[in-house]
């Protein structure tokens, strides 16, 4: 039972940081991968990146390599996702979600969350 929720979302300006939560409230095994997606009004859902449970393996869609970074707290049950010199396009409600196989797409993701908005506006 995987249930997860995101939070951290928040309207900043470009250049700005912010650090997104997703959390587990199930349990999250070292064959998941946990993934980070975002969808701007009009727009597919995109992949930005995403994790390996078991080994912390990151990756990264080229668009935000070098700016964001993904890290987890097994602890916690949660992932985060640190958001650097944010951009314009970096706006829209971003989503975590959960596969066993790895994938850019968001069709091979499930158990996602309700989502969390993150604004950058000058």
């Amino acid at each position: 039972q995987v249930r997860l929720s995101e939070s951290g979302g928040g309207s900043v300006q470009p250049g700005d940081s912010l650090r997104l939560s997703c959390a587990n409230s199930g349990r999250t095994y070292s064959s998941h991968i946990l993934g980070w997606f975002r969808q701007a009004p009009g727009k597919e859902r995109e992949f930005v990146g995403a994790i390996r449970w078991g080994t912390g393996a990151t990756y990264y869609a080229d668009s935000v390599k070098g700016r964001f970074t993904i890290s987890r707290d097994k602890a916690k049950e949660t992932m985060y996702l640190q958001m650097n010199s944010l951009k314009s396009e970096d706006a829209a409600l971003y989503y975590c979600g959960r596969t066993n196989s790895y994938s850019t797409s968001a069709t091979s993701y499930s158990d996602w969350g309700q989502g969390t908005q993150v604004t950058v506006s000058s």
